[in-house]
């Protein structure tokens, strides 16, 4: 790849292809690979993951809400922000919430976003789903993300079609065959290369921190009823765990384009509205 590319974006490479810039900035990302691998596993060899479900909220700051509404008077205010956020924590939830809903104003799409103030605060989630959720999930970049390596050890999705289509019995022998390709790699000494072998539907852990500017917009996007139902139900239950776990029910509120509702009917839709525009080209 870098060969290919140095023939087409030179300028954009040079660094990289010298020993004392690229080679010398490679070598230091491997050595602390290597030295973390290592601590690691001096300090967490044999134990074993705790239950969890689906989706935790693993941080966030109970103040957020209140520093949101701060962040949301300081441009129309002259006040120092420290004094518009010792203003803020005197208000009650009623007045809170009555700043972030004029703020927020009449969205009449989810598009339509507030501004800034919604970066005032943050959230981490811890979430453990199937590998093709988190590729879509993955392609967001206002926010941290961090994976850990794919394998068949926390199991595999398997959707209810296939017991009705009677494809159960296949569908398991396709991941058991991925399993002993990835362990079979693994074991011949290549750790990096095996992953590769893992079906989409195995399940990989990942954490998400954004914060509320950007849950916002990730959590109604990948709700829609047109998304894959794996997504839709992590990003659902993102937005009850703000409200729920965080307590930050207006900044919840204001996420008024999520869509709550299950089943395949939105994404069948679109597909078949995808299909009637297909039919229609000459």
């Amino acid at each position: 790849m870098l060969v290919e590319l140095c023939k087409v974006i030179p300028a954009f490479l040079r660094r990289l292809v010298r020993p004392e810039r690229g080679g010398a900035w490679s070598g230091y990302l491997a050595r602390t690979r290597e030295e973390t691998v290592a601590a690691s596993r001096r300090l967490l060899d044999g134990v074993e993951p705790e239950a969890r479900g689906e989706v935790t909220l693993t941080d966030f700051d109970p103040d957020g809400e209140v520093k949101v509404v701060a962040a949301a008077l300081y441009a129309v205010s002259d006040l120092p922000d420290d004094q518009l956020l010792g203003i803020a924590r005197k208000l009650g939830p009623a007045e809170r919430a009555e700043v972030l809903a004029a703020y927020v104003g009449r969205r009449e799409n989810r598009r339509h976003k507030p501004g800034r103030a919604f970066e005032r605060t943050s959230y981490r989630f811890d979430v453990l789903g199937d590998y093709g959720a988190f590729r879509d999930l993955q392609r967001h970049r206002l926010l941290t993300l961090e994976w850990q390596r794919l394998s068949p050890r926390h199991g595999y999705v398997v959707p209810e079609e296939l017991g009705e289509a009677g494809l159960y019995d296949d569908w398991v022998r396709v991941m058991d065959e991925s399993a002993a390709m990835h362990d079979a790699l693994d074991h011949a000494g290549l750790p990096d290369v095996a992953p590769y072998a893992v079906a989409m539907a195995y399940r990989v852990r990942f954490y998400m921190d954004l914060n509320a500017r950007e849950a916002m917009h990730m959590i109604e996007l990948r709700t829609a009823p047109q998304g894959h139902p794996a997504y839709r139900r992590i990003c659902q239950t993102m937005r009850r765990l703000i409200a729920e776990h965080a307590g930050h029910r207006a900044i919840a509120a204001a996420m008024s384009h999520v869509d709550v509702s299950g089943g395949e009917a939105g994404r069948l839709a679109a597909e078949q509205a995808a299909e009637r525009r297909r039919d229609r080209v000459p």
